[in-house]
C-alpha cells in the first residue's frame, strides 16, 4: 500500500498536495483498494466553495458509493475532467493520474489539522 511521505492526509483518506499557494486533492490507495474497482467519479464544478469536512463529491465503486469530503476550505480552481472519462485511474494512479482537484485555500492553517504520512500509515494499521 503507497501512501507518499511528501503528502498530508485526512482521517477520511483524502491525501492533500501543496504547490504553489494551492493544493491538489484525491484519495489515498487504501481507500480505493478498500472501495474496489471505481466506476463514477462525481467532482464539483470550478468556482466552487469546498468547506473543510463537507462532501465535494463522490466515487461510486462496484460495492457501494462514497462521498468525499473536503480536507481543507477553499474555491475550486481546477477539476480532473480525465476521471469523468477513466474513472478507473483512481484505482490505477491514485496519486498521479486520479487527482481529483486543485483548490486555492481559504485557511491554510487548516493544513495543520492534517496527518503526515506517518500519522496516517498508523491510522490505516489500526
Amino acid at each position: 500500500m503507497s501512501v507518499p511521505k511528501e503528502l498530508l492526509y485526512s482521517k477520511e483518506h483524502e491525501w492533500v498536495k501543496q504547490e504553489d499557494g494551492n493544493v491538489r486533492i484525491g484519495i489515498t490507495d487504501f481507500a480505493q483498494d478498500e472501495l474496489g474497482d471505481i466506476v463514477f467519479v462525481e467532482l464539483p464544478e470550478v468556482g466552487d466553495e469546498l468547506e473543510i469536512n463537507e462532501p465535494f463529491g463522490s466515487v461510486e465503486s462496484v460495492k457501494t458509493v462514497s462521498e468525499l469530503y473536503a480536507p481543507i476550505s477553499g474555491k475550486v480552481v481546477e477539476v480532473n475532467e480525465e476521471l469523468e472519462d477513466s474513472p478507473e485511474f483512481v484505482n490505477e494512479s491514485p496519486y498521479e493520474n486520479a487527482w481529483m482537484l486543485v483548490v486555492e485555500p481559504t485557511n491554510e492553517a487548516e493544513l495543520d489539522d492534517l496527518l503526515s504520512a506517518e500519522a496516517y500509515e498508523e491510522m490505516i494499521s489500526e
